[in-house]
């Protein structure tokens, strides 16, 4: 549970309708990740289609209407159009890893590849980022990180938020943090970028 709320907290949305009634709800283009939330949460929700547009992908939503379950998400820090106003939940350091790759696998990117390409001394590297429109939540979660030993960590402005970027060594504890509790919660096409990575390192 720790993980589907770190997903919300990045890609998730609650909505409060005109007739009074609340939602809360994810709309993604991984299909499998939704399946597994479903599983995770008992839910028997159907998992709808988004109609597609030219060259989109294919997205995907699953909503639930739930009054208490939206209470309890506000609670826990969300709130209708949060992406501004999130600030890191607190969560207990067994859970936190789970939370951290529910939100990585949201609103986090890992990019793999060479750098210093035009010089002699191109480096094969990695590098991953969490991205945020609240400043407040991504400085808390730099913060927290640190008691994880990473030492790193650079806060970017963009034109919509903000990235908290590591580069390699901070990237290898992350993936530690992140995947060696043997949770079947990921988003594969992370965590194989980051194994492909370790093996070119080998």
């Amino acid at each position: 549970m720790a993980y589907v709320l770190g997903f919300i907290y990045a890609d998730g949305n609650i909505i409060y309708t005109k007739r009074h009634t609340w939602f809360w709800s994810l709309q993604i283009t991984d299909i499998d990740i939704l399946e597994e939330i479903k599983k995770t949460i008992n839910s028997s929700h159907i998992i709808s289609k988004k109609k597609k547009y030219d060259n989109q992908k294919q997205t995907y939503r699953f909503q639930i209407g739930s009054k208490d379950m939206c209470k309890d998400l506000i609670h826990l820090g969300l709130t209708e159009r949060k992406s501004k106003t999130i600030l890191l939940p607190e969560i207990s350091k067994k859970y936190f890893p789970h939370f951290l790759r529910g939100y990585f696998d949201g609103d986090g990117g890992v990019w793999v590849g060479l750098k210093n390409k035009q010089r002699k001394n191109a480096v094969y590297a990695i590098s991953t980022s969490f991205t945020s429109g609240s400043r407040e939540f991504l400085v808390s979660l730099k913060n927290t990180l640190v008691k994880y030993g990473l030492m790193g960590g650079s806060l970017v402005k963009k034109k919509r938020g903000f990235d908290l970027k590591y580069s390699i060594n901070d990237s290898l504890i992350l993936y530690k943090i992140m995947y060696n509790d043997g949770s079947p919660l990921f988003l594969k096409r992370k965590k194989e970028k980051f194994q492909n990575y370790i093996k070119m390192r080998l």
